[in-house]
């Protein structure tokens, strides 16, 4: 039986960040001032195997977990991917295997990730601009590059795609209906995210954020929209649908409309911490224990403990004070 937390969540979805590192420097997630030539990323000995993470996830799919994402930084920089990809696509239970990237480098590894039994992609696109784009990967990507890598895992099979798109006033809020309207009647469904105060060298300030109902009138206006229903209990994205069938939006509204009293989610960081809170300040080191010689019952004990003793809401609670407490950063855990 899945385990419960404090608040009666079930554990329902695992994120695993298998690299730190990430090719774009996006100032909302990897300032390049902060994570420039000298920055010290987790050590390749650090990391957890493919075969740790294989193992980690098997008793996490016991415990209920369904859904598997891979994630970053940028996943596709962990060299071989697909080999973790096979392995965790023979876990029975695992209904929804994806991986969040930034798309660049789709073109030379979306057949090899459908190959190895990867259901579907997110990419992160936040502006169609070139100009807006290329400022905030602030690596000089352009648009066109993102998109034959959507193009790449479109043709592969990597299907229903989705593209997030972190939604920030003043930098990128001007162009949100250029991309719906690029993405509508294609079966891509983008999801429009709130920026958020994750981690701490961002420079996330409230003014920053675009509630998620000043971007559905937005999009409304354009493209009339009317709601849908969750897929299922937990989804974090509100769904909209364009009243002319051309498709579906997401809103992810962590700032304005918090979701936590619904979150199933655990993550594991690339060296094995086990977060239960996207905001949280320290993780639980899953990896000593893995390489002492801990059995499965002992890991599947552990996680129902930790899971258990859950009570994260940081998005119910934020204030003045808890956006000060240190936190985890993004391209360390993932989105």
């Amino acid at each position: 039986m899945a385990p419960k937390d404090k608040m009666g969540r079930r554990l329902h979805d695992l994120r695993i960040s298998v690299t730190d590192r990430c090719n774009f420097r996006c100032p909302y997630c990897m300032p390049k001032e902060l994570f420039g030539p000298a920055f010290e990323f987790i050590q390749r000995q650090q990391l957890l195997t493919y075969e740790e993470i294989a193992r980690l996830a098997r008793i996490f799919v016991g415990l209920g977990v369904e859904k598997v994402r891979l994630t970053g930084g940028e996943p596709l920089l962990r060299r071989d991917l697909s080999d973790l990809i096979r392995l965790l696509a023979k876990l029975p239970g695992v209904r929804d295997l994806t991986l969040t990237t930034n798309g660049l480098l789709l073109p030379k590894f979306a057949t090899h990730l459908a190959a190895a039994g990867l259901h579907r992609v997110t990419v992160s696109l936040d502006s169609l601009d070139d100009g807006v784009f290329r400022r905030m990967n602030d690596v000089g990507v352009g648009v066109e590059e993102i998109l034959t890598g959507i193009d790449a895992a479109l043709a592969a099979g990597l299907t229903p795609l989705k593209v997030n798109a972190v939604v920030q006033r003043g930098v990128n809020d001007h162009t949100l209906v250029d991309l719906a309207r690029h993405f509508h009647g294609s079966g891509v469904i983008v999801r429009f995210i709130e920026f958020m105060d994750v981690g701490t060298t961002n420079g996330w300030r409230l003014d920053d954020v675009v509630p998620a109902s000043e971007i559905v009138e937005c999009i409304d206006r354009a493209l009339p929209l009317e709601p849908l229903r969750a897929n299922y209990p937990g989804e974090v994205a509100r769904r909209w649908r364009y009243r002319d069938g051309g498709g579906e939006i997401g809103v992810i509204s962590s700032v304005t409309q918090p979701f936590c009293g619904g979150c199933t989610r655990a993550r594991l960081s690339p060296e094995g911490k086990l977060f239960t809170c996207l905001f949280a300040s320290a993780g639980h080191d899953l990896r000593a224990p893995l390489r002492a010689g801990d059995s499965d019952e002992e890991l599947r004990q552990q996680l129902t403990r930790l899971w258990g003793t859950r009570d994260d809401r940081y998005s119910e609670l934020r204030s003045a004070q808890t956006t000060r407490q240190p936190r985890i950063e993004m391209s360390y855990i993932g989105g």
